[in-house]
C-alpha cells in the first residue's frame, strides 16, 4: 500500500509542525508566567491524562478505525492549541493539556499498526524500520520548517500567536487522514467482539511477553531522558541571555539531529554490525551530552546536548518499534503500542515535576541527574541483546 505511506508521511509533516515548539520555555515562564516546576505539572497532568486515555483510544483505533482515530486526534490538538494560546491562566492551560492529551492518545499507536499492517499485506513488513525511519524524518521535517517561523512569528505577533497558529497544520494533517485506507487485519476481529475484550487482550498479551517488556523498558528509559532536552536546553539559552528570534534556528538544529538519525536507522545498525551495538552506542551519546552541558554550560555543549542526548533519545522510541512490531499479532496491534506508550507516559509522570523542581533549583544538576538515569538503560540483561540480534536480522 504505497499510498497509505505517502500520505502517512505528509500527515506526520503537519501533525508535527509546531510553531510553539521553538519557543516552549519562554511561552511558559515569559507569557505564562509561571516556573519550570509548575510547567512540568502540567506536563503530569497530561501525561497522567494520556496514561488515561492510551489503552482505550488504543481500543478504538482497532474496533472503529485506524483512520478515524487519527482524524479526531489531529482535530482535538489543533482546538487544544487555540484554547492554550488564548489567556496565561494556569486553569486553562489544565484544559488545553486535557484536550492535547486526548488527541495524542488517539493518534499513538494507531499510526504505527496501520502502517505496518499496511507493509504486511503486501508482504513488505521487513521494510518496516525503513519505513518508520522516514516517517519519523517527516515528521521532524515539519517541526524544522516551522521552528524558525514559529521564532519569527513569537518575536514579531507574540508568543501566545505561535501556539495558537499551530493549529492550522493540525487541521490540515486531519483532512489527509481521511484519504488513508485501512488495510486488512491478519488476525480478523470477530463480528460484535466487545470493546473491553480488545482492551484485555492488548494489554495481557504485553503482560506475559518477557522479551518485549525488556525492549520497552530500554525505549522508556531513554526516551523519557532524551524528552527532557526540549524542556531543558531552552532554560540555559535563556541563562545565556540568547534573543529569543534565534530560538528557532537553535531548535531548527536540534530537530535535524533528529532527521539525520532516524533517516540512517538502517546504515547505523550497519556500522555497528548489531541492533545490540547500536543501541548501546546510543545510550552512551545520551549521557554523554547530558553531562556536558551539566558541567560546561555554553551555547555549544547546548549543540552537543541537542545533537547527542536528543538526536538518539529522543528517536529511540521509534527503532525499538519496528523491533517491537514483529512480536505484535496483528488485531492487537494498536492496543499493544498503546499499552507500550501508556508506561512510557507513566515514567514521565513520576519524572515531571521531580526534574522541573530540580531545574528550578540547580539546572546543572538536573542534567546530571538524568545522564545518571541514562546509564541504567546499559543494565538492560544480555538475553536481551541475544534477542536483538535475531530480530535485527529479520
Amino acid at each position: 500500500m504505497g499510498r497509505n505511506t505517502v500520505i502517512y508521511y505528509f500527515y506526520t509533516f503537519f501533525r508535527n509542525f509546531a510553531f510553539f515548539a521553538a519557543v516552549l520555555v519562554p511561552f511558559y515562564t515569559e507569557w505564562g508566567g509561571i516556573t519550570l516546576f509548575q510547567a512540568q505539572l502540567l506536563q503530569s497532568w497530561f501525561t497522567f491524562c494520556v496514561f488515561a486515555l492510551e489503552v482505550p483510544t488504543g481500543a478504538v483505533a482497532d474496533y472503529f478505525g485506524r483512520k478515524y482515530s487519527l482524524f479526531i486526534g489531529a482535530i482535538a490538538v489543533g482546538i487544544g492549541a487555540i484554547v492554550y494560546g488564548l489567556v496565561p491562566n494556569f486553569l486553562i492551560f489544565i484544559l488545553g493539556e486535557f484536550i492535547f492529551a486526548l488527541g495524542i492518545a488517539l493518534m499513538s499507536g494507531a499510526d504505527n499498526a496501520l502502517i505496518y499492517d499496511s507493509l504486511d499485506s503486501v508482504k513488505k513488513r521487513q521494510e518496516s524500520k525503513k519505513i518508520f525511519g522516514q516517517a519519523y524524518s517527516f515528521s521532524m521535517m515539519g517541526m524544522l520548517v516551522s521552528a524558525p517561523l514559529g521564532g519569527f512569528i513569537a518575536y514579531r505577533y507574540g508568543i501566545n500567536y505561535a501556539m495558537i497558529l499551530t493549529s492550522v497544520p493540525y487541521f490540515f494533517a486531519a483532512f489527509l487522514a481521511l484519504f488513508l485506507v485501512e488495510p486488512p487485519r491478519r488476525k480478523a476481529m470477530i463480528e460484535g467482539t466487545k470493546y473491553f475484550q480488545i482492551v484485555q487482550s492488548g494489554i495481557w498479551f504485553f503482560a506475559k511477553h518477557s522479551k518485549l517488556r525488556l525492549m520497552a523498558l530500554d525505549a522508556i528509559i531513554i526516551a523519557s531522558t532524551g524528552y527532557f532536552v526540549i524542556w531543558l536546553y531552552q532554560p540555559v539559552l535563556l541563562k545565556l541571555n540568547i534573543p529569543i528570534s534565534l530560538f528557532g534556528l537553535i531548535h531548527g538544529a536540534f530537530v535535524f539531529s533528529e532527521i539525520v538519525v532516524a533517516a540512517n536507522f538502517m546504515r547505523l545498525e550497519k556500522m555497528m554490525k548489531s541492533s545490540a551495538n547500536y543501541l548501546k552506542l546510543g545510550v552512551v551519546l545520551t549521557v554523554l551530552g547530558f553531562f556536558i552541558v551539566g558541567i560546561f554550560p555554553s551555547l555549544w555543549s547546548v549543540f552537543l546536548l541537542i545533537i547527542l542526548a536528543g538526536g538518539f533519545g529522543l528517536t529511540r522510541f521509534e527503532y525499538y518499534s519496528a523491533l517491537m512490531n514483529k512480536y505484535i499479532n496483528s488485531a492487537e496491534r494498536a492496543t499493544v503500542l498503546s499499552t507500550i506508550s501508556m508506561l512510557r507516559r507513566f515514567a514521565l509522570f513520576i519524572l515531571n515535576p521531580i526534574v522541573g523542581l530540580l531545574a528550578d533549583r540547580n539546572l546543572a544538576m538536573a542534567f546530571l541527574s538524568l545522564g545518571i538515569l541514562s546509564l541504567t538503560a546499559l543494565l538492560i540483561n544480555h538475553e536481551q541483546k541475544k534477542d536483538l540480534r535475531i530480530v535485527g536480522k529479520a
